[in-house]
């Protein structure tokens, strides 16, 4: 079950690679911003990496549009600084480790129980835009690695959801 569109997000509190800690009621305070919260499988996945690439290529697209954007995902710190330095992300990469951003979010977990396998257990893709006031306008999960947008499509998304918006 999923929580609904405009509805509050849940509150989390993650620890970023780069060592800042990011609370998302906190940062809700006294900001105009939207936010992206991308969950990502791992530094190991390569779709993953070409999209986050990707983000980062169009950052000032969110900066321009006061949306701040984090990826997040539950994998361990050495492999997340090492994937940063890499592929010089500059947005933060916050880390799930005791996958309590997966749980509120519900973020589908690929486990030993899964019908098929993929890389051993791990997060699926999922995507959650908000508003300035922390409630859902977008969200999607997936269940696997295939079938996700585009920062393409998340920017036409966020463009529709702006001119259409009540």
């Amino acid at each position: 079950m999923s929580f609904k569109l405009y509805q509050h997000a849940p509150d989390f509190k993650l620890s970023s690679v780069q060592g800042e800690e990011f609370h998302f009621s906190e940062d809700l305070k006294g900001n105009n911003h939207w936010y992206l919260f991308v969950y990502f499988r791992g530094s190991w996945c390569p779709v993953c990496m070409s999209e986050l690439d990707e983000f980062q290529n169009t950052l000032s697209y969110f900066e321009e549009h006061d949306i701040k954007f984090a990826a997040i995902t539950h994998e361990s710190k050495d492999s997340l600084e090492k994937m940063v330095s890499e592929h010089d992300f500059t947005f933060p990469v916050l880390m799930d480790e005791n996958l309590e951003f997966l749980s509120h979010y519900q973020v589908h977990y690929h486990d030993e129980h899964a019908p098929y396998e993929d890389h051993g257990t791990h997060g699926e893709p999922a995507y959650f835009l908000t508003d300035e006031q922390g409630r859902v306008l977008y969200q999607q999960r997936q269940t696997s690695p295939f079938g996700r947008p585009h920062p393409d499509e998340i920017r036409k998304i966020i463009k529709y959801i702006r001119e259409n918006l009540k």
